[in-house]
Parts: structure tokens; C-alpha cells; sequence
């Protein structure tokens, strides 16, 4: 034990470098409220996203990390913001007249167009709910909606009354001249109408905690700031909230980050200790976009999930958080072969090279072993040249390669396997396009038929891939150009796997008949 938290102690994967930042607020003394709070953000606006995903799995992992070099317990909470005031309607769901007329009040008070919650805001907070089950992430839930009602917040709700102006000041020196004039940090809950008001506010009550304003018809309201009558903008709400809960730490996507001192101050102002926090950069769509819950863009968990495993995307997600990264259908088979090279590698390594491994991370320490015997892109392949439509016949390829596998003692294979017919069949096939070989290409590929025709050693890999080899040496410069053609005349794709491993695979006879097919221009024919 004390071997690996020495270890992570001067750890360089990011979790635990985060989660060294955090022990340093306790190096004087325990926190008083006897644990280290860990907090996640969601607006449950639209239907919840992969990002969403993303920010509690990280959370998790820096938590985990944590808890490797300290014995201070620890909780993780995740925040919905469901009292925020319904300011546009998500264009992925269903019923959009009926929610226009609910336009601006609190999402938990606009009915759920799937009609199947209470509300908007329930409905998407059941579906986060829902996968961070799934996922098995040990969390707490907040509500908004119950946080304000209960009586949770009201304590600070009353010191930023108190303490209006201190705060006020913080929020003005970010604003425009124009915005200024009609800004104030509460919103209030119209009594009648049940909507968000964007309104100023004509006196701020200290002795009362009660704020006074006139409505959009004019009309003058006194209401208590307690109690879920009003509620705090969302910038104020931020730095109130890690006041409210002692928050310790916190991440949030690089939109948040110019925010961050603004956060921190009214944090302060309202009697909190600012936490620690993480700014990552954002997902982005094929088009380079940025993932949005509202347009519901790029890919989301379920399709994921289609196509790969669980550990696959919290490899993805794991890498480079500070990095911006194209989040499509095409980075799943890499995410998939690379989780599985480093459950591989896990294996053989030091105890320092496995808490920089990102599988330490994805499973908590409890690393499994890998028993993928064939990657993915290798099984897209073999998928693409048999025009697979079920695993089946994936697995009749294997098992001919390596006779003692089967689905029950394989079960990442047989998992895989499913996965690369559903990705080959939607991805691949539709993109497929062969080409005829140059004059050059047809005769290193009859070279390459004739010496497989007489091949006669055992069916492995290097040696296969040597004889592939040997048959482009000479004839192309760069060599590349010669496998490059190998995945275009025979794959009808533009990249593929090691060719030798595909040739044991496929099997050599089989790999002779589809050499023969390219030549006679039967491949483009059926293309």
C-alpha cells in the first residue's frame, strides 16, 4: 500500500495530479465537514450528452485518485440546474408547439414532452440519472428545484442579500454598459405566471431578505429571496453553490473557464473557500462543431454503445482532457484497439507505469486482463472482405486461427465481434470503394498470389508478413505505397490492418481467391 500511494504521490497522469492539488487544502487539518466534496454540473436543457458523460467519469477519476493518497473519505454530487428558465427549445424532441408555451419558466415546470415525468426537467434528469447507473458511478443526486424549495440554500441565499452590493460589483465589471442597467443577481419566480424573470430589481431588502420589482406588465412584487421564490443567475449561482455545499472540487468545460475568477470571488464573498478546479476543452462534432445538448449533434452514449464497450469510451474519454477532440463514429475502433494495448501492457508493468496507464484509471486499480485476440480494425476487415452479417461467421475466422477460443472463455471477443458487423455494416459498407491495380500493383499482387499458392510453412503472422513484404521491397518507394494499394484493390479501403496478421486470419487460400478477384476487376464490379 504504501508502495503505490509513494507512487502516486509523483504520478504525472493527470488525475492524480489534480488530486494532489486537492490534499494540499487539508495539509494543516481534516476538513471540518470530515469529508472531501467532489462536485459534477448539469443543465438539464436537453437530453443528456456524452460530455455530460465525460465530466462525472473524470470527476470519478480524479476521486479515485484521491482516495489512493488519502484516507480523508470522500463524496461525489452531481448538480442539476432544473429551476433554470426554459430559454430555448431543444430541437431534438418531441411536442415543440406545446413547449413554446412554456417558454422561460423553471424546466421542472414545463411538462415533459415525452410525456412519461412530472416535467421537462425530471424527464432529463431521470435519462442522467439512468446512465450514470448504468456506468455504476457512486454519486449523489441534487436537484435545483429541491435544493431552493427545502430551505437548503436559504442561508446563503439571506448573506448574498446582505452582502448584495460586494456581489453586484463582481458581476457589473463583467458586463456591458447596456446590460448593466437591468442586471441584478436574482431572478425572480413570477407568483402568478410561474416564469423566470429577467428583471431589475428596484430595492434588495438586507433586514428582510425580500427583493422588490415590477414585472414585464408593470406590476410590483415583494417576495422573500428563501424558499425557492427566486433564484440566483447562473454565474452567481455558481460560486454560491460551492459556498452553500464547501465544494472542494470541481471541472467544467473551457466555455466556464474565463468565469472562474468570477465564480471564485462571489464564492468568497458569500463566506466560502474557493474549491480546486479543472477546465478541459471541449468534444466537437464531424463537422469540428462543438457537441450541443440543445441540437444533440455528434454521438451520443447509447450509439456508442452500439458499436464498442463501456471501458472503450472511458479510454476516449480519459485521453488528452485538455486537448480538444473530435468525438465521432470514426474514433471508436482506434479508442477500442488502444484500451486494449494498454490492458495488455498493464501486465508487465511497474507499479509507476501502471498508475500512468490510463486503465488504472478507467477501472479504480482493479485492472482485468484483455482477452481481445484479434483487434478491432482487424475484425472490421475480416467483417468488410466476408460481407459479414452476423458474428457467426467472424468467429468461424478465429477459431480457425486460434482453435481453443470460443464466445464463453472470450467474452471482449464475442462482444467485439457483434460490435464490428453493426460497424462495419453501418460505417464501412456504405464508404467502401475499390479501385483496379496499376500495371505495377498487378504485378507485385501475381507476385504475392504465387508465393502464397506455394506457401507451405505455418500459418503466422511475421512470416506471412514477411512474403508481403518481400513482394513490394523492390518494386515501390516508399514502401507504404505498396500496402496502401493492398487496402485499396483489396479492402476498398484507404487504411488497414498489419497484412500479414489479416492473411492468417482470412486464412491464405481465401486471401489467394481475393487476390485473383482484384485482378479480374470482380471486386469493382460488385462494389
Amino acid at each position: 500500500m504504501s508502495e503505490l500511494r509513494d507512487a502516486a504521490m509523483t504520478s504525472k497522469a493527470w488525475p492524480f495530479e489534480e488530486a494532489r492539488r486537492i490534499l494540499k487544502r487539508y495539509q494543516k487539518a481534516p476538513p471540518e465537514k470530515g469529508h472531501v466534496l467532489f462536485e459534477t454540473g448539469y443543465g438539464p436543457s436537453g437530453l443528456p450528452h456524452i460530455g455530460t458523460f465525460g465530466e462525472v467519469l473524470r470527476t470519478t477519476m480524479v476521486r479515485r485518485a484521491f482516495e489512493q493518497i488519502s484516507d480523508i473519505p470522500t463524496r461525489l454530487i452531481c448538480f442539476s440546474d432544473d429551476l433554470d428558465g426554459m430559454r430555448k427549445i431543444p430541437g431534438n424532441v418531441p411536442q415543440q408547439d406545446m413547449l413554446t408555451e412554456h417558454m422561460h419558466k423553471p424546466l421542472t415546470s414545463v411538462p415533459d414532452p415525452f410525456g412519461t415525468h412530472e416535467s421537462f426537467g425530471h424527464h432529463n434528469n431521470a435519462m442522467l440519472r439512468r446512465f450514470l447507473d448504468t456506468f455504476g458511478f457512486d454519486y449523489e443526486f441534487y436537484s435545483a428545484r429541491e435544493f431552493y424549495q427545502s430551505g437548503q440554500f436559504d442561508g446563503i441565499l439571506r448573506r448574498a442579500v446582505e452582502r448584495y452590493d460586494d456581489v453586484m460589483k463582481v458581476m457589473l465589471k463583467s458586463l456591458r454598459e447596456e446590460r448593466q442597467q437591468t442586471y441584478s443577481i436574482f431572478l425572480p419566480i413570477h407568483p402568478e405566471t410561474g416564469r423566470v424573470l429577467y428583471v431589475p430589481m428596484k430595492h434588495v431588502d438586507a433586514t428582510n431578505h425580500t427583493v422588490t420589482f415590477d414585472d414585464q406588465d408593470g406590476r410590483e412584487w415583494t417576495l422573500p429571496v428563501t424558499g425557492g421564490n427566486v433564484k440566483l443567475q447562473w454565474k452567481p449561482d455558481f460560486g454560491a453553490r460551492w459556498a452553500a455545499l464547501d465544494v472542494d472540487f470541481e471541472m467544467y468545460g473551457k466555455e466556464h473557464a474565463t468565469n472562474t475568477a468570477i465564480y471564485d470571488r462571489i464564492c468568497e464573498i458569500l463566506g466560502g473557500e474557493k474549491p480546486e478546479h479543472f477546465s478541459y476543452e471541449l468534444f466537437l462534432d464531424e463537422n469540428g462543431q462543438k457537441i450541443s445538448k440543445s441540437s444533440g449533434n455528434g454521438i451520443s452514449i447509447d450509439q456508442w454503445l452500439t458499436y464498442a464497450s463501456t471501458e472503450s469510451l472511458s479510454y476516449f474519454m480519459y485521453q488528452k482532457p485538455k486537448t480538444a477532440k473530435r468525438m465521432y463514429f470514426d474514433v471508436i475502433p482506434k479508442a477500442v484497439d488502444e484500451y486494449h494495448q494498454q490492458l495488455r501492457a498493464y501486465e508487465t508493468q511497474d507499479v509507476t507505469q501502471r498508475l500512468n496507464n490510463p486503465v488504472w484509471h478507467i477501472h479504480g486499480g482493479d485492472v482485468p486482463q484483455s482477452n481481445m485476440l484479434v483487434p478491432f480494425s482487424m475484425l472490421l476487415n475480416l467483417a468488410s472482405v466476408s460481407a459479414a452479417e452476423d458474428k457467426s461467421q467472424l468467429w468461424g475466422f478465429v477459431q480457425r486461427y486460434a482453435p481453443e477460443t470460443n464466445a464463453e472463455n472470450n467474452p471482449d471477443m464475442d462482444a467485439a465481434a457483434g460490435f464490428a458487423v453493426r460497424y462495419y455494416n453501418d460505417f464501412v459498407k456504405p464508404k467502401k470503394v475499390y479501385r483496379l491495380a496499376s500495371e505495377l500493383e498487378r504485378e507485385a499482387l501475381s507476385d504475392l498470389r504465387d508465393q502464397l499458392k506455394a506457401y507451405d510453412g505455418p500459418v503466422d503472422d511475421e512470416a506471412l508478413q514477411s512474403i508481403v513484404y518481400a513482394c513490394g521491397r523492390d518494386r515501390f518507394e516508399p514502401l507504404r505505397a505498396w500496402f496502401k494499394a493492398l487496402y485499396e484493390v483489396l479492402l476498398g479501403a484507404s487504411q488497414g490492418p498489419r497484412f500479414g496478421g489479416f492473411i492468417a486470419l482470412y486464412g491464405v487460400d481465401e486471401t489467394v481467391a481475393l487476390i485473383e478477384r482484384a485482378l479480374a476487376g470482380a471486386l469493382v464490379k460488385n462494389s
